[in-house]
């Protein structure tokens, strides 16, 4: 699959919403990434459907809507309304993983099943086969600007042996202080998309920049050295 970077608009001032969209599109930003917290299973609150709305008619990219909310399937009707192209829930707020996929499919729209740090893959397992996306946490949910948890590369690598065992197409994701430092080397175990806010928006150089330095470094191969 071809890498992706999905700048997340967390990290934007929202003052300026549609500028700081352009600003990443103008950088190559593949997907548009929209982190949505509740303020109960996570201990932050941000946007909703209508943000989302009105990131969709500020871009024509896709959509990546990552539901960090409790009972999200009560909400997921809202949110494909509103434009989103990838709904992704949490394994943690759905005892029935496959029933809400099938509802997210039903409209229209491509499902993705995430896990927290904590939350082992085998949790998944069972699903691999019917999602569109596998969200790998490197952070713990919640805030924006935290630091990669280094475990979380041996995690990615199993997501991946997970997902080639299970003929499963679809794309494997992080997200979590994915920045210039560490791209290269979640992307050689196997990421696909790569989320970023913090390394993008806060970018020396500007927000477009800051997609361009993530993506070099992704595919540039050269795997930082552990002190």
């Amino acid at each position: 699959m071809t890498l992706k970077v999905a700048p997340s608009i967390l990290s934007c001032d929202f003052s300026r919403l549609g500028e700081e969209i352009r600003a990443v599109e103008a950088g190559g930003a593949d997907w548009i990434h929209v982190d949505v917290m509740d303020g109960h299973f996570v201990p932050n609150i941000t946007i909703g459907p209508v943000v989302t709305e009105s990131a969709r008619r500020a871009t024509k990219l896709p959509l990546d809507v990552h539901l960090m909310i409790a009972e999200p399937e009560r909400y997921l009707e809202a949110f494909a309304k509103a434009g989103a192209d990838v709904l992704t829930v949490h394994q943690e707020t759905c005892p029935d993983l496959r029933r809400v996929i099938a509802r997210i499919h039903s409209l229209g729209v491509k499902a993705g099943v995430a896990v927290n740090p904590a939350t082992p893959l085998e949790t998944v397992r069972h699903v691999l086969a019917d999602i569109d996306l596998l969200l790998v946490m490197s952070v713990q949910p919640g805030f924006g600007g935290q630091s990669y948890i280094p475990t979380s590369t041996e995690k990615l690598e199993e997501a991946r042996r997970l997902l080639d065992a299970a003929g499963s197409r679809g794309e494997l994701e992080v997200d979590g202080g994915i920045d210039v430092g560490n791209a290269a080397t979640v992307a050689a175990v196997g990421a696909t998309v790569l989320v970023a806010g913090s390394a993008v928006y806060r970018h020396v150089g500007g927000a477009a920049e800051g997609v361009r330095a993530i993506r070099k470094a992704a595919e540039s191969g050269a795997v930082p050295t552990p002190p």
